[in-house]
Order: C-alpha cells, then sequence, then structure tokens
C-alpha cells in the first residue's frame, strides 16, 4: 500500500468523522430532550412527543450517515482487507435497514412515495 502524508492521515480523519457522527447523535438527544421538556409545558403531549421522535430520528440518522462515511473510508482507504471489506458490508445492510426505519417512522411514508401521496396509517 502506497505511504505518504495523505495517507498516513487517513485513519486519523475517520477517527474525527466517527467522534462528530457520535456527537451529532449526542447533541440530538440533548436538543430534542430539551425542546420536549420546553414544549411540554405549553404544547398538547401528543405534538411534543411527534417533535420528540423527529427530532431524535434525525440526529440519529445524520449520525449514522457519519458513521458510514467514516466505515467507508477505513475499509476502502486505509486497511482494504477481504474481512474488512465483508464486515463493512453488513454494517451498512444494518445501517442502511435501520436508516430506513427511522425514515419511514419521522415521514410517515416510504421514502420513494412523493411528499402529497396519503402517509401511511398508524
Amino acid at each position: 500500500m502506497p505511504e505518504g502524508p495523505f495517507i498516513t492521515m487517513l485513519p486519523y480523519v475517520t477517527r474525527l468523522i466517527e467522534m462528530a457522527g457520535v456527537l451529532v447523535i449526542v447533541a440530538g438527544i440533548g436538543l430534542a430532550g430539551f425542546r420536549y421538556f420546553k414544549s411540554r409545558f405549553s404544547d398538547a403531549v401528543r405534538p411534543s412527543y411527534s417533535r420528540l421522535r423527529a427530532t431524535l430520528g434525525r440526529a440519529i440518522l445524520l449520525g449514522l450517515e457519519l458513521l458510514v462515511a467514516a466505515d467507508i473510508i477505513n475499509t476502502v482507504a486505509v486497511e482494504p482487507t477481504l474481512e474488512k471489506v465483508l464486515v463493512l458490508g453488513g454494517i451498512v445492510i444494518i445501517r442502511t435497514f435501520l436508516s430506513l426505519s427511522l425514515e419511514v417512522e419521522i415521514e410517515g411514508r416510504w421514502p420513494w412515495q412523493r411528499a402529497g401521496e396519503p402517509r401511511r396509517s398508524d
């Protein structure tokens, strides 16, 4: 594998991206909780709860995207072994399923449905 300053820095870059993903999730939890308790005293319970779930879901989705990006960079550019590529494939499949599930929970419809189509029933 070629060496150089760029290749040497990649493990640090992937760690920074991973930390950013975790920070996004943690900050999203804090923001969602703050908004929930703030609106809990002024709004009805249902809208507050719906906003809590939507904010949490969006934070988790963004954090997962960052974590997947770090995994891809780490696997492809830093240590491209067959075992690591297979593990990455499993991680991406699990995170894709999780992201799809969260998107349906947040939006109430499949991602490929248009915004004007009727929402799924609960």
